[in-house]
């Protein structure tokens, strides 16, 4: 096994991996999620609180479920029915990847609209420009949502350029793709936030209130938003990092290089907040505007702003970026799976991974509008899924990786894969076996309202 390689072809570099795992890492969580939910939860502290979480729950399950790739080699399915057979562990083990995978095709299905969306505000940037109007505003948003077939164009625009990617391998299409598009993600968040310098106060404004911390404003319910984000936009459990881990020669260092992509996903999440905070202050916004933050207070600020045509376009194709990044780590376990077992080619494989998302995105996209009235448990189809896989299977199989990891496999696999220092290697394994696991059940009681 320790010389095993993967079919599918290796990553060039350890910076190539760091790259495709930060752009797996990097996407709708880090510039539309965080800033909304630190917006509700206070700033500073929430900041700590979730920096801590990254440390603790994050990082080490990333060491985990990366070491699990590339100890296998193969898609998550497959590596974990071949470490539960290394282990003489349950053979049911496997359907922990089967889960990974599901939960990958459930979350692009709807992430691939949300994308849609960023993608349709790039163009109403570039011919129309934002208003400076809340009532506009809102009411070009509402009219985007109404749309079944703008949602389920924008929707087919990203798939098809996700699974372009996709369909070109290894090599010639996902490390393609992240050494073009993480580069300029980086740079354009800097060029951002570069212009939110020039708002004078509102910048010291919206600083102060990303890094001042009052823990006054930490509650529960803060520590445990704070404790899932860390978790999920890392991009755990859902087999992403596992298949991509499959791909990382055996010479690099698993937990140098989790640190590094933890490290630059934070600070992408941060430098989004520094560049959207002093726009969302100097125009008199509020920063606790949840889920709308992006898609309606920020086109207010766009059309406030001297440049802001200019600005709102590049913030746009930020967002688009960084979920096509995500996107095709999303899709990739799957892919991975119909090569190895069923004997499909790559392109093959892609495309029908991606017909089969693509359909489940247009119920999604139709959840929206016309089949707004059919729900399941109350739910819409986008809120169901975005409810089964953030709340249920992404904690789920981080707690499973986590026990895998550290219960199940054999001391000195782990061990010979990792090959850290004897402290540092005690350290990962209590948090791994104790700290990690502890924290994601707590979420997932919060999850069931038991806390």
């Amino acid at each position: 096994m320790a010389n095993k390689k993967s079919i599918h072809g290796e990553w060039s570099s350890r910076f190539a991996y760091i790259l495709a795992a930060t752009g797996s890492a990097v996407g709708l969580g880090n510039i539309w999620k965080f800033p909304y939910i630190t917006g509700e939860n206070g700033g500073g502290a929430f900041v700590i609180v979730y920096l801590a979480c990254i440390v603790a729950i994050g990082i080490p399950i990333m060491i985990a479920e990366s070491m699990m790739g590339r100890r296998g080699r193969q898609s998550p399915i497959n590596t974990l029915e071949t470490l539960s057979t290394e282990a003489n562990a349950n053979k049911n083990w496997h359907y922990l990847g089967w889960m990974g995978v599901s939960a990958g095709v459930l979350i692009l299905s709807y992430y691939s609209v949300i994308a849609g969306w960023a993608s349709a505000y790039v163009f109403k940037a570039i011919f129309g420009g934002f208003s400076s109007d809340a009532i506009v505003v809102k009411a070009t948003f509402d009219d985007l949502l109404a749309s079944p077939i703008q949602l389920v164009f924008w929707h087919t625009a990203f798939m098809v350029a996700t699974m372009s990617v996709v369909m070109r391998g290894v090599n010639g299409g996902l490390e393609k793709a992240v050494r073009f598009f993480m580069p300029v993600l980086f740079a354009l968040l800097v060029l951002l936030v570069g212009y939110a310098m020039t708002t004078g106060e509102a910048y010291f404004k919206g600083v102060r209130f990303l890094f001042s911390p009052d823990f006054s404003e930490i509650d529960s319910d803060a520590v445990l938003t704070a404790m899932g984000h860390a978790f999920f936009t890392l991009g755990l459990g859902m087999g992403a990092i596992m298949v991509y881990g499959s791909y990382l020669p055996k010479n690099v260092s698993i937990a140098k290089t989790s640190l590094y992509i933890a490290g630059a996903d934070t600070v992408v999440a941060l430098l989004a907040g520094i560049a959207i905070f002093p726009l969302v202050f100097a125009n008199g916004l509020e920063p606790s505007a949840g889920p709308g933050l992006i898609f309606q207070s920020l086109p207010i600020a766009f059309g406030n702003m001297t440049g802001g045509w200019l600005f709102g376009i590049l913030f746009f194709v930020l967002l688009v970026f960084a979920a096509l990044t995500s996107a095709i780590s999303l899709i990739e376990p799957l892919v991975a799976w119909l090569v190895e077992n069923k004997g499909f080619t790559r392109t093959k494989a892609s495309i029908v991974s991606g017909l089969c998302t693509w359909t489940l995105g247009v119920s999604v996209a139709l959840s929206f509008n016309v089949w707004s009235g059919f729900k399941i448990f109350d739910k819409t189809i986008f809120d169901l899924l975005d409810y089964l896989t953030a709340n249920l299977m992404l904690p789920i199989g981080g707690l499973c990786i986590a026990i895998f990891s550290g219960w199940i496999m054999h001391k000195k696999h782990v061990s010979a894969e990792l090959d850290l220092p004897g402290f540092q290697f005690k350290v990962w394994g209590i948090l791994i076996r104790y700290i990690a696991p502890g924290a994601v059940f707590l979420v997932l009681l919060d999850v069931i309202g038991v806390i």
